[in-house]
């Protein structure tokens, strides 16, 4: 049975560590989880009692076969100086998923003389993750294809995965990890709509999730241009037409680009 390690057990750690335990793939893989205080770890094992759980990151790392690294990016040199020399570097597969570290920028963290040894990658989930539900880009070009086809697969096992050029990883991010929290900022706007319309926000809320559903349904199903659709709902002088156009006045496309654009330096 292949290894997985996965230093840090906070949000993104402990969702990797429970979509793997509880989801697809579970028993093909041993989970092994660090983290420097017990209680999260303590948490994880009670759900899934086939977890290895440790406080000590060298001791989760000894003969892993992938090394996810699930730390803030301060941390990150920090962690590898600790475990570089506890892990096979012919074998393993470094993962960081820290935001604005490049794959370069990790193997520079590695010993000079060993830098050519080691698989390096870089995966972004999002926090959907912990549902089953993230949409995760994976790249590295320091790794071979049979590793990141693997990576591809085990987070394609908690959502969507799909490989792309490090270059568009800035994009990416913007567009899904940063994005489910803008996602998340319509329905929290359309249900303050809804409540001055004299609906009830809870109730709304549910109205609102469906609605959404409704919407990737139909774009999944059909293929369409988002805009194909929507001309089937804006009749000549209807409301739909008039509130999108409100919308735009009041810079809805504007404010979505520029906040991709901000979120992706």
């Amino acid at each position: 049975m292949r290894k997985i390690a996965i230093i840090g057990a906070g949000n993104m750690g402990g969702a990797i560590a429970r979509g793997i335990l509880g989801g697809k793939l579970s028993g093909e893989y041993e989970v092994r989880l660090s983290n420097p205080s017990a209680g999260k770890l303590e948490r994880i094992k009670a759900e899934f009692p086939s977890a290895v759980t440790t406080v000590s990151n060298v001791e989760a790392v000894v003969g892993a076969d992938i090394v996810i690294l699930a730390v803030k990016p301060w941390l990150v040199k920090q962690v590898i100086d600790e475990i570089s020399t506890s892990i096979d570097v012919e074998e393993v597969t470094i993962v960081s998923l820290a935001a604005g570290i490049s794959v370069d920028d990790i193997c520079d963290m590695f010993d000079n003389s060993l830098q050519a040894a080691y698989s390096v990658a870089r995966a972004m989930p999002n926090t959907a993750i912990a549902v089953g539900e993230s949409m995760t880009f994976v790249c590295g070009d320091r790794a071979a294809k049979y590793k990141i086809d693997e990576l591809n697969m085990i987070f394609g096992s908690m959502g969507h995965s799909a490989v792309i050029a490090e270059r568009m990883m800035g994009g990416a991010m913007a567009l899904c990890s940063c994005g489910i929290a803008y996602a998340m900022r319509y329905v929290r706007a359309a249900t303050e709509g809804a409540v001055e319309l004299g609906l009830y926000p809870d109730a709304a809320k549910e109205y609102i999730f469906q609605t959404i559903r409704g919407a990737v349904a139909l774009l999944e199903s059909t293929g369409a241009n988002p805009e194909v659709e929507i001309d089937k709902v804006t009749t000549p002088g209807g409301v739909t037409i008039k509130g999108l156009n409100a919308m735009e006045r009041n810079g809805f496309t504007t404010a979505v680009i520029e906040g991709l654009k901000a979120s992706s330096r």
